[in-house]
């Protein structure tokens, strides 16, 4: 349910926050954003029937050249303030947290958004292997994303008025534009990669008996993993386009986002928990000692993000619930119909 959530959050705020960048082309496009957005998420999802096969071979040069991209610019703004460095002393964040009280408990909710799209990496486990997730991840993506954030950081250090966009405004002026199409172009990947992963795993909740049976579509003759499941895609499809006609910033959807992400990690934890005791045949103490420090990290940041509950975190429960009982709704109405023929 909560993936569920994360697969119709992700989209919107992925997509609706790289066409913002459009605001700093230029004001004028600012009416445009939303627009651009519904236009580009309905070609997104009305391309899912057709399989991603086809376009596979265009996804993975783009988020290459994403990832470098991200990191030049973060390493051309470092210099604006060296002392940046010592962001990896963990000393002051507990610093912080202990001297602004219920403040710092606040600002740790907004920095957990630094790390969201983690809890997707398992998603597709089943159709790249281990191997090729922990390569990407240790060698591309984590020291792409290390050296923006320094940039960024470093950047808000020696001209605080860069706060307001951080990101877009690492780029020269003239960069600004290129930078939005390639940000497009990533969220709309990155929110591929999560339709996907809502679809295998709704053939697994099927296949465990979880969901009721759903027709599934396999658009590839080769490949396994490439299925299509109509009636999740519709689902997702009206959830996002509902979530960015409400919410119509990505800064509002943040909240909501952060609590999907955080209640997804607190699951897969107890979870793994079992699986580490009870499958695996650890000891009792070993896997909760192992298990309870993620845990711990991970009940934290929720916790920093329930506060946000009101603020459009009640989206993640609401909008898992309500795809549930509309699914099991169509199945039921589906029966019914085909038993009328019959």
């Amino acid at each position: 349910m909560l993936f569920r959530s994360d697969a119709i959050i992700t989209p919107a705020i992925s997509v609706l926050s790289a066409i913002e960048g459009l605001k700093l082309v230029t004001p004028h496009l600012e009416p445009y954003v939303l627009p651009i957005t519904v236009v580009i998420l309905l070609a997104l999802f009305m391309a899912q029937s057709r399989g991603t096969g086809k376009v596979a071979a265009f996804f993975g040069p783009v988020m290459l050249v994403w990832f470098a991209t991200i990191a030049v610019l973060g390493v051309m703004h470092i210099g604006d303030a060296p002392r940046i460095f010592a962001a990896f002393n963990p000393s002051y964040g507990l610093r912080f947290l202990g001297a602004h009280g219920f403040i710092g408990f606040l600002v740790l909710g907004s920095v957990f958004l630094a790390v969201t799209g983690a809890e997707a990496l398992y998603a597709d486990m089943g159709h790249f292997g281990r191997k090729p997730i922990q390569i990407a991840w240790t060698y591309l993506v984590l020291p792409a994303l290390v050296l923006n954030y320094l940039g960024q950081g470093a950047m808000v250090l020696a001209d605080p008025e860069a706060m307001k966009d951080p990101f877009f405004l690492l780029a020269p002026q003239w960069a600004t534009l290129p930078l939005v199409i390639l940000a497009t172009l990533a969220t709309v990947i990155a929110s591929q990669a999560t339709i996907t992963g809502a679809f295998s795993l709704a053939r697994q909740a099927i296949q465990l008996g979880l969901l009721p049976r759903l027709e599934i579509q396999h658009t590839s003759s080769s490949h396994e993993g490439q299925i299509y499941l109509p009636r999740v895609n519709i689902t997702i499809c009206i959830g996002v386009l509902l979530l960015v006609a409400v919410f119509k910033s990505s800064s509002a959807l943040a909240s909501a986002y952060g609590i999907a992400v955080t209640a997804s990690l607190v699951v897969d934890s107890c979870l793994a928990f079992i699986v580490v005791w009870r499958l695996w045949k650890w000891p009792l103490w070993g896997a909760a000692l192992v298990c309870g420090g993620f845990l711990a990290i991970e009940i934290a940041f929720f916790s920093a993000n329930i506060v946000k509950f009101f603020d459009g975190g009640y989206v993640p429960v609401g909008v898992g619930l309500v795809m549930v009982v509309l699914m099991w709704t169509w199945q039921r109405g589906t029966k019914l119909l085909e038993d009328r023929k019959s």
